[in-house]
């Protein structure tokens, strides 16, 4: 089975539909398959329920599926760096599901090994309880969660090769390697691509049975949400050298 494909829009070419449920990996915009997010965009698809821990920013990452309305629902734990998101969201345009963020993380992994539900303490007494059946154990209250499993996921990683087996950078293994197990497809853009057998099997994170599509997107643009820098002077009072 040939998994790779030559660009993005041919690795969703025929995937994405009305309504479906989509996971999409990345945490802010450390992460997130950038490439794929874009081949969605231009596939027109309508009434799709995004799983993302948030909804990127005004421009950048699922902010340009909410430029052309393509969300209805977002399934998330933040979405704090959006206004074109808040301004959908309060005019009633856009559904959102809130989650804690360490009760998302465990949803989806829940769905990528076919667990149903679970019970968490995180929420009891709190709206996150509302209409959820709460259940005490040796004691303590728990609220059941469900296990999210989607239509497809698009993910990213550093290095995949041929037979689907990928490697995430540092920070940027966030979400991705739990949604990509949690999809019946998942298409995975990749920064470098290599034959079948050449990552070491003992650092590879997401298994190759997993994925079903792979497209080399190389030397992506990393975005930064939030640049902070202190002034050179500051550094030099604090006793970094003078010849930053």
């Amino acid at each position: 089975m040939d998994k790779v494909y030559n660009d993005a829009r041919s690795a969703m070419a025929e995937l994405v539909k009305d309504g479906m449920t989509i996971m999409a990996g990345g945490f802010g915009l450390c992460g997130i398959p950038e490439a794929l997010i874009e081949a969605i965009r231009e596939s027109g698809a309508k009434d799709l329920t995004f799983i993302s821990n948030n909804a990127g920013v005004d421009g950048v990452g699922l902010g340009r599926l909410l430029e052309t309305r393509q969300i209805r629902k977002m399934i998330s734990s933040y979405v704090g760096e959006n206004k074109l998101f808040a301004q959908q969201y309060l005019s009633g345009e856009l559904e959102l599901e809130f989650n804690p963020q360490g009760t998302l993380a465990e949803r989806i992994r829940a769905g990528g090994a076919g667990i149903p539900a679970f019970f968490t303490k995180t929420g009891v007494g709190t709206l996150i309880a509302e209409g959820k059946e709460v259940r005490e154990f040796d004691g303590e209250k728990y609220v059941m969660e469900r296990g999210l499993f989607a239509d497809i996921a698009v993910v990213h990683a550093r290095t995949g090769d041929t037979e689907g087996n990928l490697v995430y950078r540092k920070t940027a293994r966030n979400f991705n390697p739990m949604m990509a197990t949690a999809a019946k497809i998942t298409i995975a853009e990749v920064e470098h691509l290599v034959p079948a057998g050449e990552i070491d099997p003992d650092c590879i994170h997401t298994p190759g049975i997993f994925v079903q599509r792979i497209v080399h997107v190389p030397n992506p643009v990393k975005h930064i949400e939030q640049r902070t820098t202190r002034k050179r002077e500051a550094m030099a009072s604090a006793g970094v050298g003078e010849e930053i």
